[in-house]
């Protein structure tokens, strides 16, 4: 998107930034017989840029930085809003009990509340260590194949997650453990950095063994802000993105991964999940209060049971479906309208070469910078915002090392969703800790760009191949989103 002409002064090291910001650097051009300077970084500032979510923004940058309504939600919506997020965050009980609107937990399931996952509507994380309790994590199952609408088919005891928690009467479903393997990588410069490779353990099974031709995948839970406003995004502009016939030859071949659209009976571009296996915001919270919780909603009214665990259908439930449709209505608004965090020191020097980098070596190939939003259906405030995402929300192949092997619709098993980056830099403001990629192995920022592979291995390489400070300077960016 950014290039410079003559001499890649931009890439100057951080020693000389203020001597190249105050005389420029590389050779000036001469037109008409004037001379014209050479770009600076502060060419590379937009006006607006600090407003990740346009309109949608808020200035937050405390532990509740990913907890604001957006600014603009009429009154009634605002109130919603505040409902919505009490149905977020208390847990479930199980059945039958006084509190009838929040009864019918399980029978199994991985979290008794939204929060429990998305604490601080921010990211989970993989257990650190061997034994540790897992936050926001989950190890979906499936075997090869696919059902009537191109889904994953599931497992036949356990279903398409393995649930590590039951409720009175009933056994957990098992037990997860990661253990982690050391993978060197050395950067041309004889620097070195100890990667994780997790390897996952799945003892204490209650109902069987599993399959044999079982496919696993790790999960952990994504941050929440802005989904309202992807959401808005027309689809024809997340087609235009996608070349998957890679057609320009810049080895970047991202497609959009169609998946079944179970309220509107069709099928629809996937924008949510890791692998966008979920078209909708609505569809999505509706799944994880299933997965995750044993709870049924209007969208998916029945238990998520399988035939080997009989008792699993009889077992008491508080009512069909278990949460009113008013209230699951209610937290669909609530996880559409959290407001994005405006970003921090974006007309830093040092930032604005980190943002001129991640363009030059490719990063915005699939971390789109910008987006714009069309029409939202029920929440004006969402309605055509400039928003900065730094997502194209298709799928891109990662190569071997990120692969679970499980494909999901139209994604392959070494194919994920380009996650959004906004709010990146406050996840350990938030969340207390760095850990991303599907399933936390990457401790920071620069472990998750050194795991990058397949499509993104040129990228990768590009980064590793920057000084020291370029790529201080990189990550500061991604750290000012």
């Amino acid at each position: 998107m950014y290039q410079l002409n003559g001499s890649r002064c931009g890439r100057a090291s951080l020693a000389f930034l203020l001597v190249w910001l105050l005389a420029g650097c590389g050779n000036r051009q001469v037109v008409a017989g004037t001379a014209v300077p050479p770009p600076t970084f502060r060419d590379y500032l937009e006006a607006g840029e600090e407003l990740s979510g346009g309109q949608a923004t808020v200035f937050d940058t405390t532990p509740n930085a990913f907890s604001q309504p957006i600014p603009g939600l009429d009154r009634e919506q605002e109130l919603l809003f505040f409902v919505g997020n009490s149905f977020f965050n208390q847990n479930w009980v199980t059945a039958p009990a006084s509190t009838t609107a929040r009864d019918g937990l399980g029978p199994f399931f991985n979290a008794r509340s939204c929060a429990s996952c998305h604490f601080k509507d921010g990211r989970g994380r993989a257990p650190a260590f061997d034994g540790e309790t897992p936050t926001g994590f989950l190890l979906r199952l499936s075997l090869p194949g696919t059902d009537f609408h191109g889904s994953a088919l599931p497992e036949p005891a356990y279903g398409d997650q393995l649930q590590d928690q039951a409720i009175e009467g009933f056994d957990a479903e098992g037990a997860i453990t990661i253990t982690y393997e050391e993978v060197p990588f050395t950067f041309p410069d004889g620097a070195t950095v100890l990667l994780r490779q997790p390897v996952y353990h799945v003892a204490n099974l209650a109902y069987g063994e599993l399959h044999p031709e079982t496919q696993y995948s790790p999960r952990v839970a994504s941050q929440m802000v802005g989904m309202g406003l992807l959401e808005a995004v027309p689809e024809a502009a997340l087609l235009a993105l996608a070349d998957p016939n890679d057609q320009d030859g810049d080895g970047i071949s991202g497609r959009p991964n169609f998946v079944w659209d179970a309220y509107n009976n069709q099928t629809a571009i996937g924008r949510f999940g890791w692998k966008a296996n979920q078209p909708s915001v609505l569809q999505q919270t509706a799944g994880a209060f299933l997965g995750d919780m044993g709870i049924t909603t209007p969208l998916f009214g029945l238990e998520n049971c399988t035939d080997i665990v009989a008792d699993c259908l009889t077992a008491l439930n508080g009512g069909t479906p278990e949460i009113e449709p008013d209230d699951f209505l209610k937290v669909v608004l609530y996880s559409s309208s959290l407001a994005v965090p405006a970003r921090r020191d974006w007309d830093d020097p040092e930032v604005l070469q980190g943002k001129m980098l991640f363009n030059e070596i490719g990063c915005a190939s699939c971390h789109t910078p910008l987006l714009e939003t069309g029409i939202h259906p029920t929440i004006p405030a969402l309605s055509q915002q400039t928003i900065r995402p730094y997502t194209d929300l298709l799928l891109h192949d990662m190569g071997e090392g990120l692969a679970d092997g499980r494909p999901d619709f139209q994604a392959s098993g070494s194919e994920w969703r380009t996650p959004p980056l906004w709010g990146i830099g406050l996840i350990e403001t938030v969340n207390g800790h760095t850990s991303f990629l599907h399933d936390g192995r990457a401790r920071n920022v620069l472990e998750a760009i050194l795991w990058h592979g397949g499509e993104a291995a040129q990228v990768r390489d590009n980064f590793a191949n920057l000084t020291p400070a370029e790529r201080d300077a990189l990550l500061r960016f991604l750290n000012s989103l």
